[in-house]
């Protein structure tokens, strides 16, 4: 029997997105993908250059929308695909998704943001940032935007061990991230951490490190789980020929998920335990790209372990 309380779903032992947007807003709720046309502070020069080496080419947005377009034609395209399929959904959340949405002075942010939020059916906004974009007077007008709107921010983390960091070139540190959700959370400003598992060089146990000290060390209230995805034209190309990375097998990764999941605190929100990515885009692993595979498997294993969400809750755990 499934005892998990933040689910409406007997097969799922872990607390969704979809389960908490039915919650908030009572009724199915999409997230519309959105290219802002910002820059990255890793690419451009403003802390280094050449970005995370697993970024691709879109900014790891790489089913936003089209920046060529302005932002209410975006909005209204995206809405119209995901209308192929569910045409009964009314309410949306803008998502600015690729690069980094938070990189650029206010009077931008405000004028691409307002934008979109006023579009009809918008409920709510998400924003995918660096913590090192974080500036005083963007954390005020985020926090105004929190005033009127379901807000998220999207922090990238993705380890919290600094030698994977440089090998990345996340151009960050961990200390920045924390101060990061801090300044947010002085806001009630909902904070959604992505890690990623399978970075080159990290061991299942150096991943399940990230994500115990991401919930021990930071309030967070949502947080994304993904696998590594080898995109083409990323310089991370070259760690896979020259050996340095290893894809992980998909037994291997549902395993890691599940014990993850069970350190999660279960108010925590997940938003994601795998990813998407073009077909043509990828190296590997190809099976990531069975999404719906992989995600029947992690319920499967989650019920054969008679397991859930903070079943080793680590915040009540150490």
């Amino acid at each position: 029997m499934n005892q998990f309380k933040f689910t409406n779903d007997p097969n799922k032992r872990y607390h969704t997105w979809n389960y908490a947007l039915r919650e908030q807003f009572g009724e199915k709720v999409f997230k519309v993908p959105l290219d802002g046309g910002f820059d990255c502070p890793n690419r451009d020069g403003t802390v280094a250059h050449g970005g995370c080496t697993f970024c691709s080419v879109s900014g790891s947005g790489d089913f936003a929308g089209d920046r060529i377009d302005p932002l209410p034609i975006q909005f209204q395209k995206e809405v119209q695909m995901m209308h192929n399929k569910w045409p009964n959904v009314t309410k949306y959340i803008a998502y600015f998704q690729n690069f980094t949405n938070t990189h650029a002075p206010v009077a931008e942010l405000r004028h691409k943001f307002e934008q979109v939020v006023n579009e009809k059916g918008v409920v709510g906004i998400q924003i995918a940032t660096r913590p090192d974009c974080l500036p005083d007077d963007v954390v005020d007008y985020l926090a105004e935007l929190n005033q009127r709107y379901y807000l998220w921010v999207e922090l990238g983390l993705q380890t919290i061990h600094e030698k994977t960091s440089q090998l990345i070139n996340r151009a960050h540190d961990y200390q920045t991230y924390l101060d990061g959700v801090e300044k947010l959370r002085k806001h009630n400003i909902n904070v959604c951490t992505h890690l990623i598992n399978g970075l080159p060089g990290e061991t299942t146990e150096m991943m399940l490190e990230s994500n115990k000290r991401m919930i021990l060390d930071s309030d967070i209230q949502g947080v994304k789980l993904h696998l590594l995805h080898l995109m083409r034209n990323t310089k991370m190309v070259r760690d896979y020929h020259e050996g340095r990375l290893k894809f992980m097998d998909m037994e291997t990764y549902v395993n890691l998920i599940c014990d993850q999941v069970e350190q999660i605190p279960p108010e925590i929100i997940i938003h994601r335990l795998t990813g998407d990515a073009p077909r043509d885009t990828i190296i590997g692993p190809l099976w990531s790209l069975k999404k719906w595979e992989v995600l029947n498997a992690i319920d499967r294993e989650l019920k054969q372990r008679n397991t859930f969400q903070g079943a080793k809750n680590i915040r009540l755990h150490g």
